[in-house]
């Protein structure tokens, strides 16, 4: 089965383009081998999926053909990223979400400055990462 359909399927990416791209982009290995879009995958195979500058690994337990609901996607994988990169990620999201709510409400868009001060954050996190 191809990696991009499964990734659809199981509903990591919301589009099989989205899956597709990560793909093209290299962001998808299979140990340190990169993953082409069209790369067949095995049931007990690892891979590793780069997002938001973080590494999260998943066991593929099941191949799925179809997209099916959230239920029954998350019984097609095993989720074996450590906790300390999910924490990371939910601390990313909190530092992200606290920024914008500082901003008065009806103050529109963030100013060059402020969008300035958020990615220097976030490239301070992918720089440790890596």
């Amino acid at each position: 089965m191809r990696i991009d359909k499964w990734l659809w399927a199981v509903r990591i990416y919301k589009s099989r383009t989205q899956a597709t791209d990560a793909c093209k982009e290299g962001r998808v290995k299979s140990g340190e081998i990169t993953l082409k879009p069209a790369s067949n995958i095995q049931s007990g195979q690892t891979i590793k999926i780069r997002r938001q500058g973080l590494y999260f690994e998943y066991l593929i337990i099941e191949l799925l053909e179809k997209r099916v609901g959230a239920p029954i996607a998350e019984k097609a994988y095993t989720n074996l990223t450590p906790l300390e990169t999910i924490d990371k990620l939910k601390g990313i999201q909190t530092l992200s979400a606290s920024f914008y709510t500082q901003r008065p409400k009806g103050s529109g868009r963030p100013t060059k400055k402020e969008r300035r001060q958020v990615d220097e954050i976030f490239e301070d996190i992918e720089n440790e990462e890596s």
